[in-house]
């Protein structure tokens, strides 16, 4: 099967300083990044890779890999934050949403290097998702996340989510909040969650 993608979105690339001066580039994903995917991943550590998968897992399964970075940028879209270091790039975050079948709805997901954590980095990369995503067409934006996972409570709480128990899985949280109609997402104050 030939991976087909649309048009690159160059438009979503963007260069911010986070308060203590840090350069990071916020970029769509691209299909060579599978190694710096690997990469970031492999650097969280054990229970932030729990919390942001909801089971146990030390490698990324290949496919999984593939459906992370050959994405669509319509219906499914990621962003990572990238550093530059000694000549190298590393991710430090990434943040996707991904369109539910014939539904107006998107699934997303946030994370961040614990380094990089406290430094509203999940904060900008969830706004211009959901930026993006209303002007994609979705409408509501929704997760789900671990009870215990406080830090993502918290992000999902600032953001204007509202947050309540699944009524099927003990220990769950259902994450939800509604989209403003497409609007154009050129910076933080676009973002239809800026603070």
């Amino acid at each position: 099967m030939t991976y087909q993608i649309h048009r690159y979105p160059a438009e979503l690339i963007d260069v911010v300083r986070l308060g203590d001066g840090e350069r990071v580039v916020i970029r769509p994903v691209l299909p060579q990044d599978e190694d710096l995917t690997t990469a970031f991943f492999r650097s969280l550590s054990a229970p932030a890779r729990y919390d942001r998968f909801m089971t146990s897992l030390r490698e990324l399964p290949p496919e999984l890999m593939r459906r992370f970075t050959q994405v669509d940028y319509a219906d499914h879209l990621a962003l990572v934050a990238e550093v530059f270091s000694g000549g190298r790039e590393s991710v430090i975050a990434e943040a996707r949403y991904v369109r539910r079948p014939n539904s107006l709805d998107a699934e997303f997901a946030v994370s961040v290097a614990e380094p990089w954590q406290g430094k509203r980095l999940a904060s900008l990369l969830l706004g211009k998702l959901a930026c993006r995503a209303a002007a994609m067409g979705v409408r509501r934006i929704v997760g789900e996340t671990l009870a215990t996972n406080a830090k993502m409570i918290s992000l999902a709480r600032k953001a204007g989510f509202t947050i309540q128990p699944s009524p099927e899985v003990r220990g769950l949280m259902l994450l939800e909040m509604a989209l403003p109609g497409s609007q154009p997402c050129n910076d933080a104050e676009a973002s239809p969650l800026a603070a």
